[in-house]
């Protein structure tokens, strides 16, 4: 019982924030500056009453509640709209961007956890807090997302996936090399490694078991971030994916494929709190 009311409580939560992400997609794309322009307003044939005219219909027919209970009676009849811009239904546009943008957020998220991890147990391994390995860090932090993709591509060298492994492997760096370090003065791992057994063996079978929660609370992390830099990313490496769509919708105000690309991104990252936040009695089982 305890396990179905905490199954029920997450899944009303996670409802409540994409919701909440709708709505305030919706209210920012509705009151954006131009929302309501309508190219016959251009139009030279039309007097200024006709324009006028034009202008007051659009303010009534697009009111913020009309166009929240038009999208969500779309979506409950599995009918996500047709998006403004390119005229065509959004499934259409977001189906074939999933496949792209999973595959770079994927390699992204591998790649930089497994370089995090490596210099980390290498960091951490010390005494004290080593420069060759904090400075690099520092760095690659202060620089931001946009600008070490515009490097990348001036420089011709490197590519999105450098650049997010990049990004996500600096971020992680500084989470695990303060968790390690405590870990390696636990008192059973000094027994162990006093006994003679090997730095390998003590890695997979003491350290990572006993920062589990942890790294997947660092998971959840690494897929924010890696969904906050996937916009700039792929919008300025020309990537057809799911950010460059939602930079393009945003642009040109196209409410329905704005608000489909941020509900895959709110329910991404909600799915992922919940994963590193389950109970014992899931991970249990």
């Amino acid at each position: 019982m305890k396990l179905a009311a905490d199954l029920i409580q997450r899944l009303i939560r996670t409802l409540a924030i994409v919701l909440l992400v709708v709505v305030g997609s919706t209210m920012l794309v509705r009151f954006a500056p131009g929302y309501l322009s309508d190219a016959r307003e251009m139009d030279s044939r039309y007097g200024d009453a006709a324009r006028a005219e034009l202008s007051a219909e659009a303010a009534r027919s697009n009111s913020l509640w009309q166009m929240l209970s038009t999208e969500m009676r779309g979506w409950t009849q599995g009918d996500l709209g047709v998006s403004r811009q390119y005229e065509v239904p959004v499934l259409e546009l977001i189906e074939p961007r999933m496949a792209v943008t999973g595959n770079l957020l994927l390699r992204s998220i591998v790649f930089g956890w497994t370089l995090s991890l490596c210099a980390a147990l290498l960091s951490s391994a010390g005494r004290n807090p080593s420069l060759i390995w904090q400075a690099p860090a520092a760095l690659l932090l202060a620089v931001p997302t946009a600008a070490m993709a515009t490097i990348c591509l001036l420089a011709d060298s490197g590519g999105p996936v450098l650049v997010m492994t990049l990004l996500l492997a600096a971020r992680d760096f500084k989470f695990l090399d303060r968790i390690l370090r405590k870990v390696w003065r636990d008192q059973h791992l000094l027994q162990a490694r006093a006994q003679g057994i090997t730095t390998p063996r003590l890695i997979w079978a003491y350290i990572l078991p006993s920062i589990r929660p942890q790294l997947l609370a660092l998971a959840t992390l690494s897929i924010v971030t890696a969904l906050s830099a996937i916009v700039p990313v792929e919008v300025i490496f020309s990537v057809p994916g799911l950010g460059q769509l939602a930079w393009n919708a945003a642009m040109n105000r196209d409410l329905p494929v704005l608000l489909a690309v941020t509900m895959l991104m709110a329910i991404a990252v909600t799915c992922a709190g919940m994963t590193s936040n389950r109970p014992v009695e899931w991970q249990a089982e």
